[in-house]
């Protein structure tokens, strides 16, 4: 049976990216979208500007765009809610979601290091997602609310796990070149990113530090423990490109590996994927992808790999002065760095039996 779904902040581009993967989902029914009150009352494709570079779906024809309301929410029997929220909008909405038995996948920063919210990079930590049975019982919820990571930590991660895995990891130092469409619709005027890089984002270095030492820490006793025996250390800078997320990536390896074609077997081959074999729909068969040539991966030619979920490695390489390796990664921001992960989450607490 489908689950009933709902998209809180629906205009925006990660809400449209949520609406473009979920309008014909095998696994939900869209039944309600949601945005500010400018919005509220106006047929969705009448309302949005789409910015994505599929065209609109036919849903887009047929639903009219409601303003955010919990009562709504709830009086609609909504299973699952997909929220797009500001942080402040969603730290007050989202609990109260949870409170009322609906289960809340989350792209907002609110809430995302607390011990018992889950922070799920599925083929990463799907293990994570127990925790929700604590956070209910802890909680008083009938729902639950998961989170979706950072765009740069989504990306970093899944490029990082299959070395956890493999050697180990003691020290991670990652220099990213972000895409505009992180920023949002109107996020970055034309004439501040024109012919410039602007190498400061507001709050980007703390997440990615903070929030990938989560996704590679430990469930224990009801709480997520961080990884405190990596390092990470990011520099993040926006950079004149539409979608795609890059970053160049230094590690230092616990074990030596015996050389670059053994690291990238491992990177191919990804052994530990945690939710192989589940059939969810939105998983890419190979999450990390791994190019050879001295040139890729680029954004404009790689971020659609996987249909925006997978991530491209490519530039392996020695590094001496870090005793290990260093390669350049790219990710669709939006896809596999948002929306695309919080709807792969969605299939995994459906699987799990949670939603």
């Amino acid at each position: 049976m489908k689950r009933s779904v709902a998209i809180l902040g629906a205009t925006g581009i990660v809400g449209q990216r949520f609406f473009s993967l979920l309008s014909e989902h095998p696994w939900f029914d869209l039944r309600l979208v949601m945005a500010s009150e400018r919005s509220a009352g106006k047929i969705y494709a009448e309302s949005v500007k789409w910015v994505l570079e599929k065209p609109l779906p036919k849903k887009a024809y047929e639903l009219t765009i409601e303003q955010i309301d919990i009562d709504t929410i709830t009086r609609e029997k909504i299973d699952i809610a997909f929220t797009a929220l500001p942080a402040d909008a969603a730290k007050e909405i989202e609990p109260e979601l949870a409170r009322r038995g609906i289960v809340v996948v989350s792209n907002a920063s609110s809430m995302r290091l607390e011990p018992d919210i889950p922070l799920l990079n599925p083929e990463v930590n799907a293990d994570h997602i127990d925790v929700i049975e604590f956070q209910r019982r802890n909680r008083g919820w009938n729902g639950a609310i998961a989170k979706v990571p950072n765009c740069t930590t989504a990306i970093l991660t899944l490029s990082l796990k299959p070395l956890h895995d493999e050697y180990g990891i003691k020290r991670v130092v990652v220099s990213t070149m972000q895409a505009l469409s992180g920023a949002g619709l109107t996020g970055v005027p034309s004439m501040f990113i024109l012919d410039n890089i602007i190498p400061y984002i507001e709050g980007e270095e703390e997440k990615v530090e903070a929030e990938s030492r989560k996704i590679l820490g430990t469930l224990k006793q009801g709480v997520i423990e961080l990884n405190n025996s990596i390092a990470v250390s990011a520099s993040c800078h926006r950079v004149m490109v539409l979608e795609g997320h890059s970053m160049a990536v230094f590690v230092e390896l616990e074990k030596k590996p015996r050389d670059i074609e053994e690291i990238i077997n491992v990177m191919e081959t990804f052994k530990d994927n945690k939710i192989k074999g589940l059939g969810l729909p939105t998983a890419p068969e190979k999450p990390v992808v791994v190019r050879r040539e001295v040139d890729r991966p680029q954004p404009r030619l790689d971020r659609l790999e996987g249909n925006g979920m997978s991530v491209v490695v490519g530039r392996i390489r020695e590094d001496k002065v870090m005793n290990g390796i260093k390669y350049f990664a790219l990710g669709h921001n939006t896809i596999r760095g948002a929306a695309g992960t919080g709807v792969l989450i969605a299939e995994l607490l459906v699987k799990k039996d949670l939603a």
